[in-house]
């Protein structure tokens, strides 16, 4: 019996000392005792704290301590001084621990529970749809909780939170066209389709944002319309009988409506609003946002394409080409809000997210559709700068010490940092680094997003990284996080992101269902609700969900290439949108452009790069074990 008291005796020692430790610096086992409460020190500013005692500054590397102009000098990571760390080593030691954990959650995802999550997600889809159509069209919008319409709040002129987005043009059905065809719905697109030519003039007294009616409404309209008439029919046959290219002709309608706005501007940069009867507002004013005026190119240049007719296109890259050339001649940065009159910069504040996301997206993916190297080399200096003024954090995602990658808001004269949140909107960027082929960088900063999520079951819109607390509570259901899930999936067909998406499904679900539809999360925190369905989030969210999980769809089959527009709308890479019936647009000005080229490659012809993460990383982990757990410290999940 001696041996039993030896080995008990043991085992009482060890879990002393674990106790211990785990009590004093967190390095014991993830143990609760049942007990939902975390006992957690905080390791990391533990970690500046041993730097500042040796009269150092914090690594470039490390963001999360840092406010405005402060500078941490880089930590050197040599095999020389590897061997002469301190005891108290390198703090992403500290999340070493429990590794396994994330290993045993996110490596696989049986196909049972794949086909499980895209039922789901198309259930999600119709409880949100079919209440729209039943208690809401045709006005634009539903109301989930008093299922209940919505339109323009008539009452209320200076209400631009709704009268931006809301037309009296059916938008919610507008919004959806393609959603239903995703789905493999051709019958109720098809009733879709006839309802809107039916029912929907744009002849209206209504004054509406340039950006929201183009992304939602032309850019639907015209997506849908090549769908109707793809002669490769990704989705089957889904013409039908007497269609006469009607929703091509109210695209055409729509944007000649919104021709005003490029009128009377001193520097080509369009007014942000006009009214759909009578033009630009007599009391407009004369600033508008980067991403608004910039993000036009993709629907007006297709437009353009299809009818033969380069003023829509003319108009857009002009605005583009206005914004670029008052960009800092120090940092290559632009702000977030300009006088389209005098060009002068009202807000300086350079990031990726609200003001300035679709503005970036749109070089890129203009270069995709067009094959214009203008917009290439636009997007790559755009890209360079971004890099060098606004990522803080280690060099490499996947390698060495630091804080994980980050965005920050900087000036756009200085680069330095102008506060410590971040929004929402900018979770959409891992998925532009997709398709510019920075993988490993797409998946550090979708990493840090998802993290947020899975501490407050949505994305506030705003999140201060350093307070590790929301700045801005509410969720209006936005789908870039899972559009930056569903990109990186298809890059790297890691099961990981397949997890990610069912989180988002099952905190839809569980937050934000209601009575008639889903609502808008008031309060990510307490999960109060506001009774508002926008539009996008069958238009997007609910599209990119489904097909994250659905692995057969045509999109994914099909011979042919396809891009998504910012709001989600299919369209297809055409060699139709490559030739252009006109002579260049801007040709005295190429030279010029030449001159301002970037120092980079050449603009490819195919810029589909998934090949770069190697076979052998694309069924492990697409983060390391320890950073993810750096990142899920750092947002306060332990």
């Amino acid at each position: 019996m001696q041996w039993r008291s030896i080995v008990v005796g043991l085992v009482v020692l060890r879990l002393s000392l674990s106790c211990v430790l785990w009590l004093a610096f967190g390095l014991g086992p993830n143990v609760s005792w049942g007990f939902n409460f975390h006992l957690s020190f905080n390791l990391h500013k533990l970690d500046l704290l041993f730097r500042e005692e040796k009269g150092t500054d914090p690594s470039g590397t490390s963001w999360s301590q840092r406010i405005q102009a402060q500078k941490y000098e880089e930590t050197a990571s040599t095999c020389a001084k590897a061997g002469e760390e301190s005891a108290r080593g390198s703090y992403l030691s500290f999340f070493d621990g429990n590794k396994d954990e994330y290993v045993r959650r996110y490596s696989s995802f049986p196909d049972t529970l794949k086909a499980k999550m895209k039922d789901m997600a198309k259930e999600m889809f119709y409880f949100g749809y079919d209440n729209y159509m039943k208690y809401a069209f045709p006005e634009d919008e539903l109301n989930p909780i008093d299922c209940e319409g919505r339109g323009p709040d008539v009452l209320n002129p200076s209400n631009i939170n709704i009268n931006d987005v809301l037309g009296n043009y059916s938008l919610t059905l507008i919004d959806t066209l393609d959603t239903l065809l995703v789905l493999g719905n051709v019958t109720e697109f098809q009733r879709a389709v006839k309802l809107v030519i039916d029912t929907v003039s744009f002849d209206k007294d209504s004054t509406v944002q340039v950006f929201e009616a183009n992304i939602r409404i032309l850019g639907s309209l015209i997506s849908a319309h090549i769908l109707l008439t793809d002669p490769k029919h990704p989705f089957g046959k889904v013409g039908f009988e007497g269609y006469d290219n009607e929703l091509l002709h109210l695209a055409h309608d729509l944007a000649v409506r919104l021709l005003p706005a490029f009128e009377n501007t001193s520097t080509g940069i369009p007014y942000p609003r006009v009214n759909l009867k009578s033009g630009v507002p007599p009391d407009s004013i004369n600033e508008t946002c980067t991403a608004g005026a910039g993000s036009l190119l993709v629907e007006f240049g297709i437009l353009s394409r299809l009818i033969g007719d380069s003023t829509f296109e003319w108009v857009a890259r002009r605005a583009v080409r206005a914004l670029w050339n008052l960009r800092s001649n120090e940092t290559g940065l632009l702000g977030n809000v300009v006088n389209i009159q005098t060009g002068q910069w009202v807000g300086k504040q350079s990031g990726l997210g609200a003001g300035m996301d679709s503005f970036y997206e749109y070089l890129l993916k203009s270069y995709i559709l067009f094959g214009e190297k203008e917009d290439y080399w636009m997007f790559q200096a755009a890209y360079e700068s971004i890099q060098n003024h606004l990522r803080r954090g280690r060099e490499s995602c996947n390698e060495g010490e630091g804080d994980p990658p980050l965005y920050v808001n900087v000036n756009m004269f200085s680069g330095e940092i102008m506060n410590t949140w971040i929004d929402s909107l900018q979770a959409f960027f891992p998925g532009l680094q997709v398709l510019n082929g920075d993988v490993d960088n797409a998946i550090c900063l979708h990493a840090f997003y998802y993290a947020i999520w899975k501490r407050f079951g949505a994305l506030p819109e705003r999140y201060n990284w350093q307070l590790q607390a929301p700045d801005v509570l509410f969720y209006p259901l936005r789908p870039e996080l899972v559009e930056s899930t569903y990109l990186l999936y298809q890059a790297t067909k890691n099961p990981f992101y397949l997890h990610v998406g069912m989180d988002i499904l099952q905190s839809l679900e569980k937050n934000a269902k209601v009575r008639c539809g889903y609502a808008t999360l008031h309060h990510v925190v307490d999960k109060s609700k506001e009774d508002r369905m926008e539009s996008f989030f069958l238009s997007e969210t609910c599209k990119y969900l489904y097909l994250l999980f659905d692995e057969d769809n045509p999109l994914h089959k099909s011979d042919n290439k396809y891009i998504f527009t910012t709001e989600g709308h299919v369209v297809p890479i055409d060699k139709r949108f490559r030739e252009k019936q006109w002579n260049d647009l801007f040709p005295c000005e190429e030279g010029a452009l030449a001159e301002r080229e970037p120092h980079s490659q050449p603009a490819p012809s195919n810029i589909s790069n998934c090949n770069r993460i190697p076979e052998e990383r694309r069924y492990a982990l697409p983060l390391k074990s320890v950073y993810m757990r750096q990142i899920d410290h750092m947002v306060g999940l332990f």
